[in-house]
């Protein structure tokens, strides 16, 4: 049942996903005289579909995917326009089929923005501080930020380059930097120090960790059966403000605290409703974290605003190109050998999220509908053949040499990058499946 659900869950999104890439692709074509001549939801055999004017819209047996196919699309070659169709596809203008070629993942970004800016104007979920200077809540002992000389109440005011950084700014570049040599400077009593540190990677998820944290008040988000926490009458939303008289400003603070209590009582001092109160708390060890809890699951303090149209459209724009900032360095560093790319999510990881977020509920399905858009954008403007970006490159160079390339150099390119393509697509299912057997 869980396995049909994820699969529901994975054929939405991605059928949202695929059928807005590939009208890009057919308005695009349409604008341009192109004739389509199939207009196909997955590959392979036909199943059903239905036809518009010269177009078959139809649903293919394999469903990951789908393809607008255009007259003369897959010649290669220029004709002289007297035995071919002057609607076929290599029988137009070089920059016409530039446009064709890139407004599939165009399509595909103004998908994540409009989602993202529709969801903003419904609820934005605004950090406290979030634009205020990046100030550390907590370091992790003999992590690479303690090793650096990072002290709790640093504020950071240079990371790689950037003055006056977020907390935001530091986490992007953080977690794209492993292996990375990062100055920065910190002001700490009116002194400000130069830095240096080199991220290492976190074994699960493969990504930067430096090892400190924000400072911002803390909440709880919600309550873990089973432990003591329930009895004691924590409840979502309280604040917490110390444990064992040491603040808690950061997530990891509490877990670092707990975990030293050796299984011993800890006293948790948390505001509600403006009224502080103190409980004593029992942590249990947890065998699945191999640590010990009390039983609360923390979150940054903030607040849910609606934003006016233009507003959440400038945040759309500016959560977008933090993503796209994000995913461009994760794979400059995979290319560099920095990153592995065990953090590349395949259909199974996918449907696991898709599943997961339709069950927190729209908002958090429509978030994740815009970050699956996005990335899909980027991946097929990779300057691969076989992908958007490989056509967008090739024709790129004829045009700087107001010349084709041979059919030959074509043919081979085209090969390495489908033997590419397919060694790809082998290692992210291979890489789902082992994720997925870890989990069971």
């Amino acid at each position: 049942m869980e396995f049909l659900n994820s699969l529901f869950w994975l054929l939405v999104l991605l059928g949202v996903m695929i059928i807005i890439h590939e009208l890009g692709h057919y308005w695009a074509a349409l604008i341009c005289d192109v004739k389509v001549e199939q207009f196909s939801l997955g590959f392979g055999p036909r199943l059903f579909g239905f036809k518009i004017g010269e177009t078959d819209f139809r649903f293919s047996a394999i469903l990951f995917g789908g393809y607008v196919k255009m007259l003369g699309q897959d010649d290669m070659k220029v004709d002289d326009g007297t035995s071919v169709d002057p609607r076929s596809f290599m029988n137009k203008p070089r920059y016409q089929r530039l446009f064709i070629a890139a407004a599939g993942p165009a399509m595909n970004i103004l998908l994540a923005v409009g989602l993202l800016a529709g969801l903003f104007m419904y609820q934005f979920p605004k950090v406290l501080n979030a634009d205020g200077p990046a100030v550390v809540g907590h370091v992790e002992k003999a992590s690479p930020a303690a090793l650096a000389g990072v002290h709790e109440g640093d504020t950071i005011v240079e990371f790689d380059g950037k003055k006056n950084p977020t907390w935001e700014d530091v986490l992007v570049t953080e977690l794209t930097g492993s292996g990375k040599n990062i100055a920065f400077s910190v002001k700490r009593n009116d002194q400000v120090l130069a830095l240096h540190v080199t991220p290492k990677t976190d074994e699960k998820t493969q990504a930067g960790f430096i090892g400190w944290r924000e400072q911002s008040e803390i909440r709880i988000k919600f309550i873990l059966k089973g432990y003591d926490a329930e009895k004691v009458g924590l409840m979502p939303n309280d604040v917490v403000i110390s444990v064992n008289n040491i603040p808690v400003r950061s997530l990891t603070k509490l877990v670092e605290i707990v975990k030293e209590s050796g299984g011993k009582p800890v006293d948790v001092i948390y505001e509600r409703d403006h009224i502080r109160n103190k409980v004593s708390v029992q942590p249990k060890y947890s065998e699945s974290e191999k640590r010990w809890m009390i039983g609360i699951q923390l979150e940054p303090k903030f607040v849910v605003v609606a934003l006016g149209p233009i507003e959440a459209l400038e945040q759309s724009v500016k959560y977008n190109l933090r993503d796209a900032t994000r995913i461009v360095d994760y794979l400059k560093g995979v290319v560099q050998m920095r990153l592995s790319p065990k953090q590349f999510e395949g259909p199974v990881g996918i449907a696991r999220m898709a599943a997961a977020a339709a069950k927190e509920g729209a908002a958090d399905f429509v978030s994740l509908m815009a970050m699956v858009s996005l990335n899909l954008a980027i991946f097929n403007l990779l300057p691969i053949p076989v992908l958007d970006g490989g056509m967008i490159l090739v024709l790129l160079i004829e045009m700087i040499r107001r010349r084709d390339l041979s059919l030959q150099l074509k043919e081979r390119v085209l090969q390495v990058g489908l033997a590419f393509l397919l060694m790809m697509v082998v290692f992210v299912l291979y890489n789902d499946i082992s994720k997925a057997v870890m989990k069971s």
